[in-house]
């Protein structure tokens, strides 16, 4: 048995959509954090569906576009948008994708938080199965496109399938964090588990998600598994080298917790 985390069954759940006063009743302000690096062409899109999304729910919410220092003019186009609640951290410095999603999670206000992907590639409408969760009982719940009831409408293409299949099988064993889908750019949390696993945090780039669930069952957190659609961006890739280094990662998270470095 890996030492430093527990080999904990994840729930894998299936809900259906809630109605507005159930919403309400499970939150009371949603904060969503998207992650942004040289996103000038797609960013406004994913503004504006989210947006027109929140803008329809009887919760209170926050909308934080966290900007990696980006090249291109995101920041400007962010901006120019008439949104409401939409709030732009504009760091003028690369840190890395884990890091901004930390700084927005710590910096957010809504008593659930959660990270999405600025592609859009799954919506914000699968918060709506989010939320009913966390009245269970769960401190996080992952976006899955592995489990039952996921909807995967496009091929992602073999050499991705591939590699992720390898990293998940190679995350099982170093990392077993007990979710599927570790990779899902679309989790949630409460306020409190947010603010109790990324102050800790000390990876900030491709093997970030990994390191925050590895945390959170150290903490002893309870994860929830929700099936999500997520359609692929043909413009997103996934590298070999980017495999590389996520799996350095990886070993380094496995290190941290061999060694006690998150006490």
């Amino acid at each position: 048995m890996n030492k430093g985390i527990e080999p904990v069954l994840t729930p894998r759940l299936a809900y259906p959509l809630q109605t507005k006063d159930r919403l309400a009743y499970v939150v009371n302000k949603l904060s969503v954090v998207i992650p942004a690096y040289n996103e000038e062409q797609r960013i406004a899109k994913t503004l504006e569906d989210v947006g027109q999304f929140l803008s329809r729910q009887a919760y209170d919410y926050e909308i934080l576009v966290i900007d990696d220092g980006s090249k291109d003019k995101t920041a400007e186009v962010v901006r120019q948008l008439g949104i409401k609640n939409l709030i732009l951290v504009d760091n003028r410095e690369n840190h890395g994708k884990g890091w901004v999603v930390g700084q927005g999670m710590l910096q957010a206000t809504g008593d659930v938080r959660v990270f999405m992907d600025a592609d859009n590639s799954t919506k914000i409408d699968e918060i709506a199965k989010f939320l009913p969760v966390f009245a269970q009982g769960f401190d996080i719940v992952v976006g899955s496109r592995r489990i039952k009831g996921s909807h995967v409408p496009q091929d992602q293409g073999g050499l991705r399938e591939f590699l992720g299949w390898a990293f998940r099988t190679i995350v099982h064993i170093i990392v077993p964090v007990g979710v599927t889908d570790t990779q899902c750019g679309f989790k949630a949390m409460t306020a409190k588990a947010a603010q109790q696993i990324f102050p800790k945090q000390t990876i900030f780039r491709w093997a970030f998600d990994v390191e925050i669930l590895a945390l959170a069952r150290r903490s002893h957190l309870k994860i929830a598994e929700v099936p999500i659609t997520w359609v692929n961006d043909a413009a997103s890739h996934v590298k070999l080298g980017g495999m590389l280094n996520m799996l350095l990662e990886v070993l380094t998270v496995r290190w941290h917790l061999m060694t006690g470095k998150y006490k």
